[in-house]
């Protein structure tokens, strides 16, 4: 019951500050480095860090990502009607359940993954390439946009390099030696192309 009381606590609060400073991000940072606050990457990176980060099971880690993600898609238009005065109707409009309906998709994976990256097992190194692989596949997603008159070269280039150098610090971060970070680092590629493929037959591919 405890545990549970933790859950219920820490998943709300928690989407509300993402969804809050992912906002704040977008907003008052530059790009490339404030695109990540419209990553979809970035929100499975918090979603599996959220999970990864607590001692909780599976089913109570997976439970814990998709609140906190689905709390911040609210929370990202409040933020956005009271910094820049955009419509507070946003919260609770057409396009923001879709992105609920994606979080709750993301939090299952991600925060599975999560889990499963601090449980010893054979699933744990390939849990711990999750982060990068989904990095990855979003910059192969955006390398992939070369040609298109609607973005620029240097664009691409520099956000491409972001996501990159952010797929190497997680893996860093979450495999504690580096014999793990090598094999999740080589587990990345395969699930990133994977990744890539998913997202180029949905609305976050090229154009």
């Amino acid at each position: 019951m405890k545990i549970m009381r933790e859950v219920a606590v820490a998943a709300p609060v928690a989407g509300c500050l993402w969804g809050f400073l992912d906002f704040v991000w977008i907003k008052y940072l530059p790009f490339p480095v404030g695109g990540l606050g419209n990553s979809v990457a970035a929100w499975a990176v918090a979603a599996f860090l959220f999970a990864y980060g607590t001692r909780w099971t599976l089913l109570r880690g997976i439970v814990a990502a998709v609140v906190m993600l689905v709390v911040a898609v609210p929370s990202y238009y409040v933020a956005a009607a009271l910094i820049q005065d955009d419509a507070w109707s946003n919260a609770v409009s057409t396009v923001a359940f879709a992105w609920m309906g994606l979080a709750v998709v993301a939090g299952v994976l991600f925060g599975a993954g999560g889990v499963v990256a601090r449980t010893p097992g054979r699933l744990r190194l390939a849990a711990l390439a999750l982060p990068a692989a989904v990095l990855l596949a979003e910059m192969a997603v955006d390398l992939g946009r070369f040609g298109d008159p609607n973005y620029r070269t240097g664009e691409i280039w520099s956000y491409a390099v972001v996501l990159a150098v952010l797929a190497v610090v997680v893996t860093v971060v979450v495999a504690k030696t580096w014999r793990d970070r090598v094999i999740a680092s080589a587990c990345a590629v395969p699930l990133s192309a994977a990744g890539h493929l998913l997202m180029i037959t949905t609305a976050f591919g090229p154009g």
